[in-house]
């Protein structure tokens, strides 16, 4: 049996994924600017640079959400799919 889903259409969760994707890349690149300075032997950035550090954990903790939610909802159509078969 075909499955009746399209091929580019969004699975639950996928949207958690891009972004936790994009807020991760932005804590990655504030982490750069933050750590730069150390290297440089400049004057260290503002308290809030090591803030938006913190992005990249949340970034992490929303694609993994996301990931959870997709697996999950693909448990739930497999169940489904046993069910209807019996």
């Amino acid at each position: 049996m075909r499955d009746k889903t399209q091929a580019n259409s969004a699975a639950p969760g996928d949207g958690l994924v891009r972004t936790g994707a994009i807020v991760f890349f932005i804590g990655a690149v504030a982490t750069l600017v933050t750590v730069a300075p150390l290297f440089l032997g400049t004057t260290p950035f503002p308290t809030y640079m090591f803030g938006l550090s913190m992005f990249m954990a949340v970034g992490f903790l929303m694609a993994g959400a996301g990931v959870l939610r997709s697996v999950a909802a693909g448990r739930r159509r497999a169940r489904a799919g046993q069910l209807s078969e019996r």
